[in-house]
């Protein structure tokens, strides 16, 4: 197996409806689990997802979970996701949707290294970071 670094993202009780928006943003296979399936007693967080999988046809790959009882949230403040790739990986539209009802904190535009990039904090509370790499 190769090894391979991605985002895991931990949600207050939305991590499905966050899975759900990055597989209809990216597209590919979302797999969900929820704590009552691995048997949790706490019948608050039995339909609260353990752990999310979404496997996109760009090879990105996002994990999720919501955070149980006792643990703490504290969105934004320990992961940001980086996206980079050419113009025709359709990042600009990625970045479109990604912005619907969130803060945009750069906007995807041109920067000193020549390259398109934004910066943002979707609805969920989660940063992205996009780079649109422009040609030599």
């Amino acid at each position: 197996m190769t090894s391979r670094l991605n985002p895991y993202l931990s949600f207050n009780g939305n991590a499905r409806e966050a899975v759900e928006f990055y597989r209809d943003v990216f597209g590919g296979e979302l797999t969900v689990s929820t704590f009552g399936e691995f048997g949790t007693p706490d019948p608050g967080i039995q339909d609260k997802v353990m752990h999310a999988q979404l496997e996109t046809p760009q090879g990105y790959t996002l994990m999720a979970s919501d955070c149980p009882p006792g643990m703490p949230w504290n969105p934004g403040d320990t992961v940001t996701v980086s996206l980079s790739g050419d113009a025709g990986d359709g990042l600009r539209e990625v970045w479109a949707r990604l912005a619907e009802g969130g803060t945009v904190g750069v906007p995807l535009e041109k920067q000193m290294w020549g390259d398109e990039f934004g910066q943002l904090v979707d609805r969920f509370g989660v940063p992205w970071m996009v780079n649109v790499v422009q040609p030599a």
